[in-house]
């Protein structure tokens, strides 16, 4: 039977590109569509998460402490193959249940960022199962639901402005060092940022150029803030990375043994947002009305 307070949060997260209120606000959520273990009937569950590095993510089947395993988890292992929704972007992936020490190190990750999970693993005798998500490459444009492409572009950035809210509220969080999952959590959303802008550049700047040659004064200055943007984004990166004096060679940023100031970290994330909140409003401005206009007209370019 379908759940009704899951269902309430599904709908939320679908009209509002992945934002909810209630109970998970603020909380990083997807939605995950398995296929049913007997039924073989297609089934969607909100489901908390974490960035794994290289596109992938973790889900925790923790039920909340309860004696079994969530359906989707049996789901999953009988199927494998699952659809995730991030609130931008929906795509296919294969689910890789961990086992032995990644399992345990990516767990001791969650409980790091959210003691919560602990909690959850003390009530009961179960090993709660972690599991990745394998994001399968496509070909083609990613799957964005967007009527235009301003729709598309305002849905990217809104996704960058969410993400970059939360790091910026775990960060605020943080004890004396930056834990290892906060750690990943900034390279994932560097990485994601240099992809959507290396893409700008070499595919839409240059559609644009080509279509509208009025426009070249604000693509110049798009193109050199991403200058700028991939300069402070590698300052953080720096940062992420350095290790304390007197060790050797660059951090781990899933190893806790190599502690990162989060008061530095703070301030690199604070000069980026500036940068990229500047950045991503005019670019709004400029190019949206371009791209949402009909064939033959043209929006603002001052």
């Amino acid at each position: 039977m379908p759940n009704d307070f899951n269902q309430q949060i599904i709908e939320e997260f679908r009209a509002n590109a992945g934002e909810v209120g209630g109970p998970f606000e603020g909380a990083r959520l997807i939605l995950l569509t398995t296929t049913g273990a007997r039924s073989g009937e297609r089934h969607t569950t909100p489901v908390a998460y974490y960035a794994d590095g290289d596109g992938d993510v973790l889900v925790i089947a923790s039920a909340a402490g309860a004696p079994k395993h969530p359906d989707w988890f049996h789901n999953l292992v009988a199927h494998p193959r699952v659809t995730v929704e991030s609130g931008a972007f929906t795509y296919e992936a294969t689910a890789e249940v961990l086992a032995g020490t990644a399992r345990d190190d990516a767990f001791a990750r969650a409980v790091e960022a959210d003691p919560g999970w602990a909690d959850y693993q003390a009530r009961t005798s179960r090993v709660i199962p972690v599991v990745v998500l394998h994001q399968i490459p496509s070909d083609g444009p990613p799957n964005v639901s967007a009527s235009s492409m301003g729709q598309y572009m305002q849905l990217i950035h809104d996704a960058f402005r969410r993400e970059l809210a939360l790091i910026r509220a775990e960060i605020g969080n943080a004890g004396p060092t930056l834990g290892a999952q906060l750690r990943i959590n900034c390279l994932t959303f560097c990485q994601g940022l240099h992809n959507h802008h290396t893409g700008e550049d070499i595919a839409m700047f240059p559609f644009l150029a080509d279509s509208h040659p009025a426009l070249a004064p604000v693509l110049d200055r798009l193109r050199e803030e991403h200058e700028r943007i991939a300069e402070l984004t590698a300052e953080l990166k720096q940062v992420i990375s350095a290790n304390p004096e007197g060790t050797a060679g660059p951090a781990d940023p899933a190893d806790p043994a190599d502690p990162v100031d989060p008061q530095h970290v703070r301030k690199e994330v604070e000069r980026l947002t500036a940068a990229l909140e500047a950045h991503l409003t005019y670019e709004e401005q400029q190019l949206i009305p371009i791209l949402d206009a009909p064939a033959g007209a043209a929006g603002p370019a001052h």
